[in-house]
């Protein structure tokens, strides 16, 4: 959980301790981060996919 809260105050710096850069310019943009991860050729559709439904889980839990 708490590495799900330092992902969500900073997306850039969570991912560059994990050895994937991204553009600063879009730091604050999970779709273009994503879409940037995918064009590069840092992650896959399955990765994409999972990001996906792990970030669904994590909605429904601060919802409830």
């Amino acid at each position: 959980m708490q590495m799900f809260q330092s992902f969500m105050q900073n997306p850039a710096q969570m991912l560059a301790q994990r050895g994937i850069n991204i553009p600063q310019q879009m730091a604050n943009d999970p779709n273009a981060i994503m879409q940037h991860l995918m064009s590069t050729g840092q992650i896959n559709q399955a990765q994409y996919n999972q990001a996906q439904q792990m970030a669904q889980q994590f909605r429904g839990m601060f919802q409830k």
